[in-house]
């Protein structure tokens, strides 16, 4: 008996150790599981990113008038909401790519169990069971290798964000982040982009065409593989009436349907690309966003580009006879500003700009005379010792070592500051500026935005250490055509962020520099100049006043550097620059400015076929008209006769040649030994009486016009001769 209850005591502690083993091991796999558990549920902390949860998008650059200027991005996108895709569009992608994707949490047991046992069978990754959120995981956070650690990090990512995003923001995000081929991500813009719509406005057919394009965006192309994509939009339709979405009638209707593409082709716009250029800048500048912010961002940015003045600027740029050189690639610039607001509403940066070229609207040149009116004339005339009609010196001086000759070397002693500028002297700019002192010049520059190191009298003249960039140059220029105000140009108007608020609204801030009756005086003076002064080239029969400005090249005699015209309409304010971005000997411009003023002239025609431009100025009320310029004639026939009757008998009678414009004044002047005598004035009349003359004796006479603008006398006709002997 005692040997029966060893036996069961032996037995009983072999079923107690198995027992204990087996307890040991289940526990062992409990935790193991748990310990599993815990790291497929909480390990997609380490494997998601949540920066890669911010889905680049297209940054879109349009016009106020909503053309759209251009694009930039790292990936096409335009991001969609999820309220704004129909649901048979939804349902189609469910239907062939997930159709339990609302039941799952993120992985599909069923389609994993069949997935794994088809890739034991084949001892190797032969088939995926990826659920959308599956999909989402391992096209944001991994890559496309078919491995075990690859599969079980993709499992622990998408239970991550089943657990962190409701089921339409992870459909939202699958469909935003989808690849479409062709360039293309996002339902937003593959809707725009294969069938000119937006995603809402999607039909059966056309949510099936791009649900078919997930598996494979590039094999399935319906541009490429029309044939493939028809048939695998028919197998999406079969998929969404298997799976009750729609009926057999609506699938047999959308697969008798044809693709329906509607590709809008893009054209090429070169001529926008230096705008473009100067709106990066800008946003940069103005709130820091860098290029690689702006093409992930997925901002919209209004601009003040007038696509028709913009278009015009670059075909005309594009002619060769307005740009000469010895060599080929003359460069140029041209700015056009709206004067009343700054905005920007043309730019060309070079004659064939490629974003990332130079931008030579905002490179600084020599500006040559265009310089004469913001820094000699304008200051001057602020001053109360000059006005339009003050006469200054014209001579060549010697300023310490420093002269300044005109161009060709004419010197009439002194002339008024109106003509002066219009024909663009040298030598009274200089000394102008002498008289007025540099520092008082360079002080109304600084108030333009144009601030300049230089403090040489060859300032007057544009001879600067860095020069002035054509966008300075229209902000300068404004001043005269907008009563004496500057502001700054810009391009944008408004910044708004992917949720459509508004984070920069232009709000541009003015300066006062010059009085109105001093910008007024500019602006009489500069239409002179475009119509009878050194600006008289090309034809624009339209209001304009500017001036011109040409600088002598370094090492070549008789050639030139730099070509300029600055001018303004009552509407618009433009500056052109042409040249060689390096000019050496083998590059110098075989002409003037005439072809900058001829190429602004030409572009504003043709602007104003489309835009009817002002045909004059007009004066501001509070100020006083300057008159036109008094031109003295030469008088050279005086005739003397004598009348008879009245109380005097006998008179003497003096006629001559004179001038059409009956504001000259003719001084009579007679004869005497030492100073001779005047005895007359008569204005806009070419005759005069004298009463009571002696007939027993001779008495000479001539007559002086006289300028009473300038308060100068002209040259004294031939004497005449009254006499009875004759």
């Amino acid at each position: 008996m005692k040997k029966i209850n060893e036996n069961e005591r032996r037995r009983f502690m072999i079923w107690s150790n198995k027992l204990k083993w087996i307890t040991l091991a289940f526990a062992f796999m409990v935790s193991f599981g748990l310990i599993g558990y815990g790291f497929i549920l909480f390990g997609g902390t380490f494997v998601v990113d949540e920066e890669s949860l911010l889905l680049d998008a297209t940054t879109t650059i349009e016009t106020t008038d909503g053309y759209i200027v251009g694009e930039l991005y790292h990936e096409n996108r335009t991001l969609a909401d999820i309220d704004n895709v129909p649901d048979h569009v939804k349902e189609a992608f469910i239907a062939i790519e997930d159709r339990r994707f609302y039941d799952h949490a993120g992985v599909d047991f069923r389609s994993v169990i069949r997935a794994v046992y088809r890739d034991i069978v084949a001892l190797d990754k032969v088939e995926g069971a990826s659920t959308i959120t599956q999909q989402l995981a391992k096209n944001l956070f991994l890559t496309n290798d078919k491995t075990w650690m690859r599969k079980t990090k993709e499992v622990m990512a998408a239970i991550y964000l089943e657990r962190h995003f409701s089921k339409d923001q992870i459909l939202e995000l699958y469909m935003n982040q989808m690849y479409f081929g062709q360039g293309i991500y996002g339902i937003e813009t593959a809707a725009n982009f294969f069938f000119n719509k937006e995603v809402s406005d999607l039909t059966i057919s056309e949510g099936a065409l791009l649900a078919g394009l997930a598996k494979a965006p590039n094999g399935y192309s319906p541009v490429d593989h029309p044939d493939k994509a028809l048939n695998r939009r028919n197998v999406v339709l079969q998929a969404m009436d298997n799976a009750e979405i729609i009926s057999t009638k609506q699938r047999i209707q959308a697969q008798g349907k044809t693709l329906g593409l509607s590709i809008q082709e893009k054209k090429a716009t070169p001529w926008v690309n230096s705008y473009m250029d100067l709106v990066i800048k800008e946003a940069n500048e103005m709130q820091q966003l860098s290029l690689n912010e702006l093409k992930r961002g997925g901002y919209r940015i209004v601009v003040n580009m007038d696509e028709t003045a913009q278009k015009i600027a670059y075909e005309q740029f594009q002619q060769a006879e307005y740009f000469p050189g010895n060599a080929e690639n003359v460069e140029g610039a041209f700015v056009m500003m709206d004067q009343t607001s700054g905005e920007i509403v043309a730019a060309i940066g070079g004659r064939n700009y490629e974003l990332g070229d130079l931008n030579r609207t905002i490179v600084k040149r020599q500006p040559g005379s265009t310089i004469k009116p913001l820094a000699v004339y304008g200051p001057a005339m602020m001053n109360d010792s000059y006005d339009t009609y003050t006469l200054i010196p014209d001579q060549e001086i010697d300023y310490d070592g420093y002269i300044a000759t005109n161009v060709d070397y004419q010197y009439a002693d002194a002339v008024t500051i109106y003509e002066a500028l219009s024909v663009s002297k040298n030598a009274p700019a200089v000394w102008l500026l002498n008289d007025i002192g540099i520092d008082y010049a360079k002080n109304y520059l600084t108030k333009m935005g144009i601030p300049l190191e230089d403090d040489g009298l060859a300032v007057a003249l544009g001879g600067l250490t860095e020069g002035i960039a054509p966008l300075d140059m229209v902000r300068g220029y404004r001043s005269f055509a907008h009563n004496g105000e500057v502001t700054d140009p810009y391009t944008i108007s408004r910044i708004e962020d992917q949720d459509g608020e508004v984070i920069y609204q232009a709000n541009p801030s003015e300066t006062e520099v010059f009085s109105e009756q001093v910008a007024w005086n500019m602006t009489e003076i500069l239409t002179h100049t475009v119509q009878e002064g050194t600006a008289e080239s090309g034809e624009y029969k339209k209001a304009l006043a500017g001036k011109t400005g040409t600088t002598q090249h370094p090492y070549v005699d008789d050639a030139n550097k730099d070509a300029w015209f600055v001018g303004y309409t009552p509407q618009y304010v433009t500056a052109l620059w042409m040249g060689y971005d390096q000019s050496g000997e083998d590059h110098y411009l075989t002409g003037g400015s005439v072809y900058p003023t001829a190429l602004t002239k030409r572009i504003l025609t043709e602007f104003d076929k489309q835009t009817t431009l002002a045909s004059h100025f007009e004066k501001p009320e509070h100020v006083e008209a300057v008159p036109e310029p008094i031109e003295l004639p030469e008088i050279e026939q005086v005739e003397g006769t004598y009348t008879f009757g009245g109380f005097s008998l006998v008179n003497g009678k003096l006629s001559w040649s004179g001038s059409r414009d009956e504001r000259v004044v003719y001084h009579i002047y007679q004869e005497q030994p030492g100073v001779d005598k005047r005895i007359g004035t008569v204005e806009g009349k070419t005759e005069y009486t004298i009463d009571a003359i002696n007939v027993f004796e001779s008495s000479y006479y001539y007559v002086v016009p006289y300028n009473p603008l300038t308060n100068m006398e002209g040259k004294k006709s031939k004497t005449v001769t009254l006499s009875m002997t004759n």
